[in-house]
């Protein structure tokens, strides 16, 4: 099954606490090597695109910048959401979507400023975010 722009989606987090759905934007997924999304996520965090997102349960809002927010599970602690301030769009993370997800890593961003502990060389695009 692949999820193309329109496609609905459902996932939920480790605890099954907070339950989601929503429809792709963008099957296309990026892997973040920013230090915030190592940090968030213990490693890489990637997300793929879609508008609004029905939630159940408790979903709590961390500022992680001036930019941008992360929504996780407060009781589990899965790392669910990213959004940027003001936006209707909101980036879903990938390993909490029911498959078949569909969805297919396209690249990799802020990767001048990914861990030292790992080498990216799958051949995707990759963007220095600098």
């Amino acid at each position: 099954m692949t999820h193309s722009a329109g496609a609905e989606f459902t996932g939920h987090c480790l605890c099954g606490a907070v339950q989601f759905h929503g429809a792709v934007r963008d099957p296309d997924l990026r892997a973040c090597h920013c230090s915030q999304c190592r940090r968030w996520s213990g490693h890489v965090w990637g997300g793929f695109t879609t508008g609004h997102v029905t939630m159940t349960g408790d979903v709590r809002w961390f500022r992680s910048s001036d930019r941008a927010e992360r929504g996780f599970c407060p009781i589990c602690g899965s790392s669910l959401f990213w959004r940027r301030i003001g936006s209707d769009q909101i980036e879903v993370a990938p390993g909490a979507v029911d498959p078949p997800t569909g969805l297919r890593l396209a690249g990799h961003i802020f990767v001048a400023d990914k861990g030292d502990y790992y080498d990216i060389d799958d051949g995707l695009p990759q963007d220095s975010g600098e």
